[in-house]
């Protein structure tokens, strides 16, 4: 059984998106977060799929979906989707700000 955990900051994330794609097109903002919640399902069978981010906070990981990134933590029979951001974002600026 996968599991998959999403943070409450990757569920905000998500609405964001989501509410940014819907202003533009309801129908891309759909196809949109279906792809986002496909690699979800996807990262939880395979969770080392993703590019190891240690540089930002050890043990972390990222997969690109279109211009986004799900970052995320492997965890035992899944992952823990720790937020889905703009690639385009101060990364570094964005992990120092949690830590």
């Amino acid at each position: 059984m996968t599991i998959i955990l999403i943070s409450s900051k990757a569920e905000s994330d998500l609405e964001s998106i989501n509410d940014r794609m819907l202003s533009y097109s309801p129908q891309a903002a759909n196809r949109l977060l279906d792809k986002i919640l496909d690699k979800f399902e996807t990262l939880g069978r395979f969770p080392n799929l993703g590019k190891s981010r240690d540089e930002l906070v050890v043990g972390l990981r990222s997969f690109p979906v279109e211009d986004y990134l799900i970052f995320y933590f492997p965890v035992k029979n899944g992952v823990e989707i720790a937020r889905v951001v703009s690639g385009y974002r101060d990364l570094e600026a964005m992990f120092n700000e949690v830590t």
